[in-house]
């Protein structure tokens, strides 16, 4: 889509999916290189261009472009992460309900509680996702930790980690005892 318009360079590409687009339409706009975005959401734009090019390529959406801040790049890919997590999440809540998944379990061995509480506790595993992928969004959204997605500080990028191990849980428990839906 070529915009129009006296204010705007006639080549230039409006990265937009007007009112009424069909679905089979999104995004149909030529890929920009990562040094063309001009906006402190370049990465997470850059990194969203990339799975749509094509999702299946996971060694190209997991590299970083030349120079990118290693904190940053990590901070992203895990803001994209739990935003397409939600997906796995809403297709549990059909089957992985208190009664069904009483444990936030994966394996026999495990049961995993719950850090949204006061105290660590046991929850439902669709309590624990829910609670899981809230927390997460609360602090890669927090302006405490995360004031800038141009710059991040070392010690807010060692908080991603413990988001990291919590999240894991939820596909360990859907591969474990949700495996069509995992699949």
């Amino acid at each position: 889509m070529v915009s129009s318009g006296s204010a705007m360079d006639p080549e230039q590409v409006v990265r937009r999916n007007p009112p009424g687009t069909k679905a089979e339409d999104f995004y149909k706009w030529s890929p920009q290189s990562f040094d063309e975005m001009d906006s402190t959401l370049a990465v997470q734009q850059y990194i969203q261009q990339t799975i749509r090019q094509d999702f299946t390529d996971t060694e190209t959406i997991l590299t970083a472009p030349p120079g990118q801040d290693e904190g940053v790049w990590k901070y992203e890919q895990l803001r994209q992460f739990c935003l397409e997590l939600n997906g796995l999440a809403i297709k549990l809540q059909a089957e992985c309900t208190p009664m069904t998944c009483s444990q936030m379990t994966a394996t026999e061995q495990w049961i995993f509680l719950c850090a949204a509480h006061k105290t660590p506790k046991e929850c439902p595993a669709i309590d624990y996702t829910r609670h899981t992928l809230d927390g997460a969004a609360c602090l890669l959204n927090s302006n405490k930790y995360f004031p800038s997605r141009v710059s991040i500080k070392d010690s807010s990028v060692a908080k991603l980690g413990s988001v990291c191990r919590r999240v894991y849980r939820i596909f360990s428990h859907a591969y474990y005892h949700h495996r069509h839906i995992f699949d």
